[in-house]
């Protein structure tokens, strides 16, 4: 019974481990702010390429003269520019580019990642 028992156990562990890898996978970060940076990142690197999928897009504004912009197939979503603090968007993204930029200062903070 106590060997059940510890296998149950070890199979939850493991399903609740993996629940967290993949919601840390499709956990993406996006920074403006408070200099003249705008970054989007996935595990402390970079975002250039990822798979479709529906996506947790966590977005710090840091500044009151920028906001983070992202534009891509199906997807038009921005934070005010006088505003600051954190917005959480959940997305889905396709097949195709997608960009994001400061809108006031777009020809210098901008970034883009194709979605495969």
């Amino acid at each position: 019974m106590r060997i059940r028992l510890a296998v149950v156990a070890l199979v939850a562990g493991s399903a609740l481990g993996l629940t967290a890898v993949a919601q840390a996978a499709s956990t993406l970060t996006g920074v403006v702010g408070p200099g003249f940076t705008i970054t989007l990142t996935q595990g402390g690197k970079k975002v250039s390429a990822l798979k479709a999928g529906s996506y947790t897009i966590k977005i710090s504004d840091k500044s009151n003269i920028h906001n983070f912009h992202l534009t891509g197939p199906g997807v038009n979503k921005s934070t005010s520019v006088a505003g600051t603090g954190s917005k959480t968007w959940k997305v889905t993204l396709k097949k195709g580019t997608y960009k994001f930029v400061c809108d006031p200062h777009a020809a210098t903070m901008k970034g883009s990642f194709k979605v495969t």
